[in-house]
């Protein structure tokens, strides 16, 4: 099945509410990059009203994690994916609409085919880089993947 940013956000209603109801939403998916919205509002702010880390943090992981998803659906194995490791850099107040970009498709495929040839696992590491309405970068979150073709 074809993984599209419509069936993702409603994939999201049913399996990741908290993030459906955050306001995470894929707005674009391409095999090199995947673009994630999340827009300031009452359920995600902190007592500073700005948005929340963890609620950046989901947007960001999401467009690194549909990125993923769409190179296991186009590479018809089956392939176990987890994130082992987070990192997080805060650089402006998050606030209005927030878009977290991931262009690291090229290294997920290169990743897959790795692990398909060794049958072990493998480990990368995708950015995403959220950025508000200005294009000013507001946050940065590092995830590293342990990818492996079952």
């Amino acid at each position: 099945m074809k993984i599209t940013p419509k069936r993702i956000n409603l994939f999201m209603l049913y399996n990741l509410p908290l993030a459906f109801i955050g306001g995470v939403r894929v707005c674009s998916l391409t095999n090199e990059e995947a673009v994630v919205r999340i827009k300031h509002k009452w359920i995600n702010q902190n007592p500073f009203k700005s948005m929340f880390w963890a609620a950046q943090g989901m947007a960001a992981e999401m467009s690194t994690g549909v990125l993923i998803m769409n190179a296991i659906a186009c590479s018809n194995e089956k392939i176990s994916m987890l994130v082992t490791q987070q990192e997080a850099n805060f650089f402006k107040k998050a606030t209005g609409k927030i878009l977290f970009t991931c262009a690291g498709g090229n290294e997920i495929s290169e990743a897959i085919r790795v692990s398909k040839e060794t049958k072990e696992g493998q480990v990368i590491v995708l950015t995403s880089e959220g950025k508000n309405e200005n294009g000013v970068l507001v946050s940065s979150f590092s995830f590293e993947w342990s990818l492996k073709v079952k």
